[in-house]
C-alpha cells in the first residue's frame, strides 16, 4: 500500500519478475526495451480502470447483443523525450486508435531544473483521456512541466505512468498537481547526490539506446 494519495503501485507478480531483469546491469538494449514495452502495457491495463465504455450492438454467432467500447480516439498518449519513447508502443498495442503526443525536456544537471527544447501535442480538451509517460520518476521536475505544458493545452483527465517513482518525485506531483494520478511499477528508496533514483536501474534513456 501506498503513502501517498495520487500514487497506485501495480505490484503484479509479471511486473515485478519483468522489472527485476530490467534492474540487473547485465540487461542489454533490446533486451530492456522489449521488457519496458511488457510492463507498460501491463501498467496500462491498471492506469485505464477509469476509462469510460460505450454501449454498442453486435452480433455473436448465435444472438445479437449488446456489448461494451471505450472510444481510444479520445485517448492521448505524451511520451517525454527521449526515454518515454520505449513506452509508447506498449500502450498503442491496447489502445491503436490513440494519438501521440512529444514533449522535450532535459534536466540540467547543474540546477537540476527542467529544460523544454521540444513539444508537439495533438488537439486535446476536457475530455480527452491522457497518458504522460516517463519511465523514471526522480526528481519530479520534468514530469511536472510536462504536466503543465499538457494542462495548459487543455488537458483536464491526465494519469502520469512511470516504471520507477522515488518519493521525491511523488511528493513534487502531489504538491503541483493533486488532480493527477500516478501509476508505477515500483516506488524506490530515495534520489542519491546526483539525483539518480536508488536503487534504480541507471538512466532509462542510455540503456535504451546504449548512449553510455
Amino acid at each position: 500500500m501506498s503513502v501517498f494519495d495520487q500514487l497506485t503501485i501495480v505490484n503484479h507478480p509479471l511486473i515485478q519478475h519483468k522489472l527485476g531483469i530490467m534492474r540487473d546491469d547485465q540487461t542489454g538494449p533490446k533486451e530492456f526495451r522489449e521488457l519496458l514495452k511488457e510492463i507498460t502495457l501491463l501498467l496500462t491495463y491498471e492506469a485505464t480502470r477509469h476509462i469510460p465504455t460505450y454501449e454498442k450492438e453486435i452480433t455473436t454467432p448465435l444472438v445479437r447483443m449488446v456489448g461494451q467500447s471505450i472510444e481510444d480516439k479520445k485517448v492521448t498518449v505524451v511520451p517525454i523525450l527521449r526515454a518515454g519513447l520505449g513506452m509508447v508502443e506498449g500502450v498503442l498495442s491496447l489502445m491503436p486508435n490513440a494519438s501521440v503526443g512529444y514533449i522535450g525536456i532535459y534536466r540540467d544537471p547543474d540546477t537540476i531544473q527542467p529544460v523544454e527544447y521540444y513539444s508537439k501535442l495533438p488537439k486535446i480538451d476536457e475530455t480527452t483521456q491522457i497518458f504522460v509517460l516517463d519511465p523514471m520518476l526522480a526528481t519530479g521536475v520534468s514530469s511536472s512541466w510536462a504536466l503543465k505544458l499538457v494542462k495548459r493545452a487543455g488537458g483536464k483527465q491526465i494519469s502520469l505512468m512511470c516504471l520507477i517513482a522515488a518519493p521525491e518525485g511523488v511528493r513534487l506531483i502531489e504538491k503541483n498537481h493533486p488532480d493527477v494520478k500516478i501509476f508505477t511499477a515500483a516506488l524506490d528508496e530515495r534520489l542519491n547526490d546526483h539525483a539518480y533514483i536508488i536503487p534504480g536501474l541507471g538512466d532509462a534513456g542510455d540503456r535504451l539506446y546504449r548512449t553510455k
